[in-house]
């Protein structure tokens, strides 16, 4: 068990999995690696990466600056109000990373289902071993706890193209889709240069330049990029509180990274999970439960960059001061340092989905493992009424009109609530091509969670029948549907012939935790967000750690 630090300052150690060895005091990149969170201030100081991949950078502080320069012996510059100043990468080299197999990734508490799924691989000839990532630690008699046990092969490969082919024969082999678990083995380096706005050289860095506005004045970056490999990518100016340090990325390359506490960072990242024109009680549910959503990942993500958590979907949508609203802000400053916690004392796993479809679910059904008692599947019922139905009934629950928050909130969008989604004969055959079933001839689901959504999957066809199990795989096979909770059915022509099938569901999303849209729903019919918040975790409450 982990020894539990109830002080000021918290080290978010890596475990057994690491980070690698951060590198020595007096490194100028031993900060930047160092995975730590500090609460000395009140709000701890969260490194978010805004881009990497640079080569240069401009940035311009609105207030009186200071950046500290690394070096063998540290530099201060100081620079006015307005000035712009650009950052130039002179050199670098690539940072050296390790990687294993994961094959699988289990909760802490759930030991038994670990020894499980190893014994199928030695059963199966593949020898692996058990890495722990996460950290525990406690804050104001309260405990955040985010460990879990990582199944690896246990084989180090070479390199990428190694360690993809190993990757490709298991899915092969196995059916079993694998991740990489990364470790830093040695920090990359480069020289930086920091100029004004016309190219006159200011100083040079070694590796790491970090910026500060003397009176917490914001900084505005040009052309920040996102959307990295999506279809949105693109270049925006924008503005962000905190601080920025300028550093080397696992490439060699420029990586510019937010120093910004954790309730900015709110309020830069909650408008992008909910609509900021929702109740402000829906607002205030929302801002906790993102509070303790980044808590629970900070030293699971980016063990090898020199940041803990990116401002992608990858971990959260952050668009800085660019992306707040007012309405969202004075959620987070009247939720100040609050965590969603249960009656033991832990912080609550506060996932949330869009919109539940009138009932949520077990956390169980939807990513395995043991059952949590704040993760309970429960109706979605406005406080005082009632329906005739339930999930049991699903074809009868999906075609009632209930009075379910998700539906009754004015921002309820019918076709997230209740949607329709047709395949023909052909396009199943070619999803399904990869289970060997031929063409398909019945579809059924084996087994149900507690708000009907599908967690075991029966196929049938000429060559055969298999099973397919969870929530998100089943989405997955079919063109990622948008929820588990449905019914389907084969459609035949006039001659009784297969011609494709129709699948009928509700809800948007996984349907763990909070449903989103109907916390708007409840807290327009009355309800405070501790009650929202209450009522989607099992009874678990709010409590102010900071």
């Amino acid at each position: 068990m982990w020894p539990l630090a109830f002080g000021l300052s918290f080290v978010l150690a890596a475990g057994d999995a690491g980070l690698g060895l951060p590198p020595p005091p007096g490194d100028p990149l031993a900060g930047t690696y160092s995975k730590r969170l500090d609460f000395r201030g009140g709000a701890p100081i969260v490194p978010v990466r805004l881009m990497e991949g640079q080569t240069e950078v401009t940035f311009t502080p609105r207030g009186r600056a200071r950046l500290k320069v690394a070096g063998d012996i540290e530099k201060t510059v100081e620079s006015p109000a307005g000035a712009a100043l650009k950052v130039r990468l002179v050199e670098g080299t690539p940072a050296v990373v390790s990687a294993r197999i994961q094959l699988a990734e289990f909760p802490f508490v759930d030991k038994a289902g670990l020894a499980a799924e190893q014994a199928q691989w030695a059963e199966r000839g593949v020898a692996t071993r058990v890495q722990t990532l996460g950290s525990v630690y406690g804050i104001a008699g309260k405990v955040i706890d985010n460990r879990r046990y990582l199944l690896v092969v246990d084989e180090q490969l070479a390199d990428a193209d190694a360690l993809g082919k190993r990757q490709a024969e298991l899915l092969r082999s196995f059916g079993v889709r694998t991740t990489l678990l990364e470790k830093l083995e040695k920090p990359p380096r480069g020289k930086l240069e920091l100029t004004d706005a016309q190219g006159a050289p200011l100083a040079l860095a070694d590796g790491r330049i970090v910026v500060e506005t003397l009176d917490g004045a914001a900084l505005d970056v040009r052309r920040v990029e996102y959307g990295v490999g999506y279809a949105f990518h693109g270049f925006q100016d924008r503005s962000f509180r905190g601080g920025l340090e300028l550093t080397v990325d696992r490439a060699g390359h420029l990586a510019v990274v937010n120093l910004v506490s954790l309730e900015d960072l709110l309020k830069g990242l909650v408008p992008s999970e909910i609509f900021a024109r929702a109740h402000p009680e829906a607002l205030k549910a929302q801002a906790v439960t993102a509070r303790g959503e980044v808590l629970a990942k900070i030293g699971l993500k980016h063990l090898a960059d020199p940041y803990l958590l990116c401002a992608e979907q990858h971990c959260a949508v952050y668009k800085g001061l660019s992306g707040e609203a007012a309405s969202t802000n004075a959620a987070v400053d009247a939720t100040r340092g609050e965590g969603l916690f249960d009656a033991t004392g832990k912080l609550v796993d506060s996932v949330y989905s869009a919109v539940c479809g009138g009932h949520t679910e077990d956390n169980d059904v939807v990513w395995g493992g043991p059952p949590n008692p704040s993760l309970r599947g429960r109706p979605d019922l406005l406080p005082g009424k009632s329906s005739g139905t339930t999930p049991k009934d699903l074809p009868a629950f999906l075609a009632a009109e209930l009075p379910a928050a998700c539906r009754l909130s004015s921002f309820a969008q019918p076709s997230k609530y209740r949607w329709e989604r047709r395949f023909t004969a052909r396009e199943v055959d070619e999803l399904t091509a990869s289970l060997k079933l031929g063409r398909v001839m019945a579809i059924s689901v084996a087994d149900r969670g507690v708000s009907g959504r599908a967690r075991l999957l029966t196929l049938s066809g000429e060559l055969g029948a298999t099973q397919v199990r969870g929530e998100l795989n089943i989405r997955k096979l079919f063109a990622n549907l948008n929820s588990a909770m449905f019914v389907v059915t084969a459609e035949r022509g006039p001659d009784k012939k297969l011609t494709g099938w129709l699948f009928k569901g509700g809800g948007w999303g996984h349907g763990v935790g909070m449903c989103q849209t109907g916390a708007i729903g409840r807290a327009e019919a009355g309800q405070s967000y501790r009650d929202i918040l209450s009522h989607y975790y099992g009874g678990a409450e709010a409590a102010r750690i900071y």
